[in-house]
């Protein structure tokens, strides 16, 4: 059996020699490797996305309610364990929410505070602090050292005013403030809500307060 001639390269007009056959599939592998890393790449990032695609359908989202609201009655239960003051926890009507509900032992100046913080009906914020053996220096701090500007008497119990509404300057949640203390605890008041609010949220206290005269 004759053996089988080369094959002639139509571009060389004649067959190849040897080393042009090993270039040739030298060229040909580079080309294949070149084409084969981007098409690699694109493929791994379609897995990739397929993948995340799959574990965002297959996490549980509920209802998507990111409602950041609390429980103040419940937290106030927990934070009551090993307390020995009678922490507030007020009866407020249809409306009323909390976004946070903390006891902060030995906090600013070391005072402990029992702190509400209150979304009232009108979607404003008003702050609940019940400070145990609070000083002067603590209660200046929390209403920015602004300056009481008259009084008022709120279901039988005197509360100090701070109204800064027509200031112009920052300040925060002292924009409008009440105070009071009875017994160890100093009650503070302050946010952003209408005076009416203030007051509702006052009268809420007034078994708490009122039990420690």
């Amino acid at each position: 059996m004759s053996a089988k001639p080369p094959r002639v390269v139509a571009e060389l007009g004649r067959p190849e020699t040897p080393e042009e056959t090993a270039a040739r599939k030298a060229e040909n592998s580079r080309l294949y490797r070149a084409r084969k890393t981007p098409n690699n790449l694109v493929l791994s990032l379609i897995v990739c996305v397929a993948v995340a695609f799959v574990i965002f359908l297959a996490v549980p989202r509920g209802d998507m309610n990111f409602d950041n609201t609390v429980d103040w009655k419940a937290l106030s239960e927990t934070a009551q364990t090993g307390v020995p003051e009678t922490l507030a926890s007020p009866d407020l009507p249809d409306g009323w929410r909390s976004n946070t509900a903390v006891y902060r032992s030995a906090a600013a100046d070391g005072v402990d505070v029992w702190f509400i913080g209150f979304l009232t009906p009108s979607d404003e914020f008003i702050g609940m602090s019940q400070a145990f053996d609070a000083n002067d220096t603590w209660v200046a701090t929390e209403l920015k050292n602004t300056i009481a500007t008259g009084s008022v008497t709120i279901d039988g119990v005197d509360w100090t005013v701070y109204d800064n509404r027509a200031s112009t300057d920052d300040l925060g949640n002292a924009r409008y403030a009440l105070v009071t203390t009875s017994g160890e605890s100093t009650w503070v008041l302050a946010g952003t809500g209408t005076p009416s609010e203030f007051e509702t949220l006052a009268e809420s206290l007034t078994p708490t307060i009122t039990a420690e005269e």
